[in-house]
């Protein structure tokens, strides 16, 4: 095993995660089955009032999607992740997550009682219930990236989901630039056309890693990150 990781573990589809990623080390995700989708929250775990801010993020950086090089701003424009490997080249930060109702429309209602570990989840209720864990709740709720899925807009503004966009074995890093709570969930994401509900799992691998240089691609990826570095770097001093 590589000296840098510090853990491994698969999780289930239809999970919800969390863990305080500490400044110095990053969070690999990666597709064990195709078609997974890994929704994300991020929130500063020293001070829970600073959180992700993805209209912030997408403009910053003139992008309406994410991948290498792509920062995750709070805001406080602060730095909260970078994305420092992406082998799929495309992350959803648009599409949000899905909820009760919606999955019992597409799905049916299936309970845990009926089903066991199989009954219907949804993203939401994942997320909520992850976040009383912290003492937050849905006053503390922002909008969620969905990893491993790809939405796109068209010129009238119609936004459409593209399936089969992951592959297993796609993956994405994440490097910490502050002590930052991720909650993940990977149930499917809410507009996918599917109507078999599919539970998909992940890998999630946990390691250190150098600290970003002067010449970071994340940092020269637009003239906005640097800026973004150094307020961070500045918060830590």
């Amino acid at each position: 095993m590589n000296s840098s990781v510090l853990w491994e573990e698969a999780l289930p589809g239809s999970s919800t995660w969390s863990h305080i990623l500490k400044r110095g080390t990053a969070l690999r995700l990666e597709a064990v089955e195709d078609n997974c989708n890994v929704g994300a929250l991020l929130l500063n775990a020293d001070n829970f009032s600073e959180r992700l801010n993805l209209p912030d993020t997408l403009k910053a950086q003139h992008i309406a999607r994410l991948t290498t090089g792509a920062v995750l701003y709070s805001d406080m424009a602060r730095i909260l992740c970078s994305i420092t490997d992406d082998t799929l080249g495309w992350h959803d930060p648009l599409g949000g997550c899905s909820d009760r109702t919606l999955v019992e429309k597409r799905y049916g209602v299936s309970t845990y009682q009926q089903a066991r570990n199989d009954w219907h989840q949804n993203a939401l209720d994942g997320f909520l219930i992850e976040l009383e864990k912290y003492g937050l709740n849905s006053r503390d709720l922002m909008m969620n990236i969905n990893f491993f899925s790809k939405v796109e807009v068209h010129d009238d503004g119609s936004m459409h989901f593209i399936p089969n966009h992951a592959k297993a074995g796609s993956a994405v890093e994440l490097r910490a630039e502050m002590n930052t709570l991720v909650i993940l969930n990977t149930c499917q994401h809410p507009m996918d056309p599917d109507p078999v509900y599919a539970q998909r799992p992940v890998k999630l691998t946990l390691k250190t890693v150098a600290a970003p240089g002067p010449d970071d691609p994340c940092r020269t990826f637009r003239p906005e990150n640097a800026r973004g570095f150094t307020l961070t770097e500045r918060y830590f001093l």
